[in-house]
Parts: structure tokens; sequence; C-alpha cells
């Protein structure tokens, strides 16, 4: 059930209680109001409101905003309208919903994967809540290599992925709960050769997805590379390649080149545990 739909649910239940109440909360007088407050004060604190989207909040909620406790009323404006609010930790995550043939991942959860479908669309005025809004899934993630079934070779990275139009890396650090990646709006090939681009962004992901990072494109004429011997190269932001495209990757790179910040305490080398590249395509 959507967070909207469970606080329509909500008021219905609310108003069955009080029979003298009609829908229409602008003709609600304050001791109409106190007297809804007062029937739903066991279910208002059980509302993610901060699940839902922009349009859900002015429509379902700004009408009942006097329901709501003050402070947590201009908490949520501002999570929607100030790109420079940030949420406090006892904030609910969004309810898990079960959705089939989104993702093959043995990497990524659907939480991720909203995040990431959210940056891509650009939804978010302010993306430190985008891990609190409802999962936002309007693409399909076709799997197009994981490493630990179809190796970790530069050949096999371009028989499988190249000429696939707008692709996602998915990289799971070794001996770490972090995981970090990019997004490719083109194709990769096996061309020596930049790619230019001002779409493509990096991310990184730990644990506390509060600490979510993403990192726009700045250089745009070296936003990623293509080459024989390389994986997914962003740039020295984030690479993988090797010595020959018939051995395992050995080189792999965290250095804050092209991108508008690092996505990683520590740059330079990393090791890699496993990596996915995920085709997208719209549903």
């Amino acid at each position: 059930m959507k967070e909207v739909e469970v606080w329509d649910r909500v008021l219905e239940w609310g108003l069955a209680q009080n029979s003298t109440l009609i829908s229409d909360p602008d003709t609600w007088t304050d001791d109409d109001y106190r007297m809804m407050e007062n029937t739903l004060q066991r279910c208002l604190p059980l509302i993610r409101f901060f699940s839902l989207s922009s349009k859900e909040f002015l429509q379902n909620i700004d009408p009942y905003k006097k329901l709501l406790n003050s402070q947590l009323y201009k908490d949520l404006l501002n999570s929607y309208m100030n790109p420079d609010s940030i949420p406090n930790d006892n904030i609910s995550l969004p309810r898990n919903i079960h959705i089939d043939e989104v993702i093959d991942s043995t990497i990524v959860s659907l939480n991720i994967v909203s995040i990431i479908s959210r940056w891509i669309d650009k939804v978010d005025v302010n993306r430190k809540f985008s891990y609190l809004r409802e999962l936002y899934l309007p693409y399909k993630f076709k799997l197009l290599l994981r490493g630990s079934r179809d190796g970790f070779t530069a050949k096999q990275f371009h028989t499988l992925c190249d000429d696939k139009l707008i692709t996602v890396t998915f990289i799971k650090i070794e001996g770490a709960e972090e995981i970090i990646g990019g997004y490719n709006p083109l194709t990769w090939s096996t061309s020596n050769n930049w790619i230019k681009t001002k779409d493509s962004f990096i991310f990184s992901f730990k644990s506390n997805f509060k600490t979510a990072i993403i990192s726009n494109v700045k250089n745009i004429n070296c936003a990623m590379a293509n080459h024989p011997r390389n994986g997914p190269c962003f740039n020295r932001d984030l690479a993988i390649g090797s010595l020959n495209e018939n051995e395992n990757f050995c080189k792999f790179f965290c250095i804050n080149t092209s991108y508008e910040k690092k996505i990683r305490d520590q740059e330079g080398k990393f090791s890699m545990e496993d990596y996915e590249i995920f085709q997208i395509v719209k549903n």
C-alpha cells in the first residue's frame, strides 16, 4: 500500500468515528480539528509523511496541516522546498513494497535503485531526502554483466556491455559495507577515446543511506573513457582496468579529477569484491 493511501484510510477511519464532521477540512472549526486530532493521536505518529512526493504532500497533507505538529509540518515543508535542509536521524525509512522484475542484483537493494532513478530523473529538489521518499521505480534494470558470474576481464565487459545505451555500474568494495558506481547516459566501446557528456554522475553508498554521495560531472569533455583494456571508466574518479584484455582487472582507481567531489573518504586504489552492470530501460 502506498503511504498516501495509508493516510487516506486513516482519515476515512477518523471521520467515521466523528459522524458530525464532513469530509471538507476547510469547513472545520478549531474544535473540529482538536476532536479529529484526539481521535487520530495514536495513528499520526505511524504515518511516514516524509515518504510522500511533493505533489502528494500538497494535495493530501497540506489541507489537514492543523492536524500535524507545527515542527513536523515545518520540517516536511523544508524537505520539499529547501535544498539545504538535512533530515534528522529519527525519520523512518519508506515501507518495503515487494515489486518483481525491477532488478536482479546481489549487490544493491530496491532502495538504492530508487535513489539512483530519482537522481537520473532529477525529481528531488533536495537529494538529501531521496532515501526517505517512497520507492521511485520508473525503470527496469536489465542485467548485462555480473563479475562473479561472467568474469572480471575487459574482454567480457566489452563483449557484454558495448553499444548498450544508458547503463549503470555497481561495484561492491571488498571487506566493507560500501557500494560505488557510475551512470553512463551513452554507450561503452573498445575505441580509445574520451566520452563527452554533461549527464553522467558517480556515487557511493554505505550502510547508512543518509551518507549517500552523488558527484556530477564537471569536466564534460573528459567525463568517461573507452579503452579495450578498461572496464567502466569515469576518468580517474572511478576506473577499473587491466594490463591485458584477457586478464582479470588489476587497476582500481578513485581519484577526484573530472567530477564535482570525491565519492570515497580514502582516495586512490581500492579492492573490488564484485561488480554488476545494468542497462536501464523505461517501464
